[in-house]
């Protein structure tokens, strides 16, 4: 049909989106950020609670890692089921209560939020639908400006809550955003790369299952980049935190295991090396996505910026890892743009 999407069109014009997205967070969206970390500081929670599902939950998953480490603050991540399943109604007093959803309108979500405000938590939505359901059950709300996503895996909506939820934290530490200053030419310059991408991605064409493993904070990033690939290209795809990768599973990695490592500077790659070198000497098909120093010892790799913030790293290392999930699909003759039963609205209760 006329002006019918070819497949997989749309979601590599969100991946490629994402500079843009992030330059509008930097400009449009960081008064409204600074704001609510006023009301958050004043406040004064003692813990902080994160609410998601999907994409969303490795967004959470990564502001766990910086709230506890650049706020010190104790954070957990909720089971929604016990609220929705088991009627609980936990005492949420003190208690800053963070629901990261791009539609804002799954029921569980919903569910969750109401009783936190209920409980007397501080409610805070982060969302990409202003007026969504979620936003208008919680006392505060940030939009992370990615604007309308229509292929069904979430690709710039990651990023800009990743984003978003980084601006909060440093404004809540006192910090002014500025370190992520560069990052929108950063990504420009790191998806200019695809070329790169595409070579790896044929790697992985006929392969059976993959294994990826980070440590700190990149390990949200595989776990994201693991549901990508999974939902676009139906390929089993297993992320582990390196730590728990030796504890056992391990011992499904041979010379024919493809793994995929995210190794960036800072500490999370150096905890991460003793695990990439246990990898070598199983002689596996090891890819790293990271540090020069990283990419070195490995069968492949795609070297990141260097000098990049460990914290904000998480915000460029995705993005190869999205495109490979493209690629890897594409070249399976599938669809990325409408994985089958899919929806965008997670109907979960």
């Amino acid at each position: 049909m006329p002006g019918e999407a070819t497949p997989g069109e749309i979601m590599a014009g969100e991946i490629a989106e994402q500079p843009a997205v992030l330059e509008r967070i930097l400009t449009e969206g960081l008064p409204r950020i600074r704001e609510t970390a006023e009301r958050v500081k004043a406040a004064r929670p003692r813990f902080a609670l994160l609410t998601a599902r999907g994409t969303s939950d490795n967004a959470a998953y990564y502001a766990k890692y910086l709230m506890e480490i650049a706020l010190g603050l104790p954070v957990g991540l909720t089971s929604m089921s016990t609220t929705t399943a088991y009627r609980a109604e936990p005492d949420l007093r003190d208690v800053l209560c963070v629901t990261v959803s791009q539609s804002g309108g799954s029921p569980d979500l919903v569910a969750y939020t109401e009783m936190a405000k209920a409980r007397g938590g501080l409610t805070l939505a982060v969302t990409n639908v202003a007026g969504s359901p979620v936003n208008q059950a919680s006392e505060l709300s940030l939009d992370v400006l990615a604007g309308p996503e229509l292929a069904l895996p979430a690709t710039k909506t990651y990023t800009a809550e990743l984003l978003t939820l980084w601006l909060l934290v440093d404004a809540l530490r006192g910090g002014d955003g500025s370190a992520a200053r560069a990052l929108p030419e950063l990504a420009a310059a790191v998806l200019a790369r695809e070329s790169e991408v595409v070579d790896l991605a044929q790697r992985y064409r006929f392969a059976s299952r993959l294994v990826l493993t980070a440590r700190g904070y990149s390990y949200p990033t595989v776990r994201e980049a693991a549901l990508k690939i999974m939902e676009t290209s139906y390929l089993p795809a297993h992320a582990f935190s390196g730590a728990d990768l030796l504890h056992g599973p391990l011992a499904m990695v041979d010379n024919v295991s493809p793994v995929v490592a995210v190794a960036a500077e800072g500490a999370g790659g150096t905890a991460l090396e003793p695990v990439l070198e246990r990898l070598r000497e199983r002689g596996a098909d090891l890819v790293v996505v990271g540090s020069a120093e990283h990419v070195a010892g490995a069968t492949a790799g795609f070297v990141l910026p260097s000098g990049v913030p460990e914290e904000l790293a998480p915000i460029l290392e995705i993005l190869p890892l999205q495109q490979l999930a493209y690629h890897v699909t594409m070249s399976r003759g599938l669809n990325p743009d409408a994985p089958r039963a899919l929806a965008k609205v997670t109907q979960t209760h």
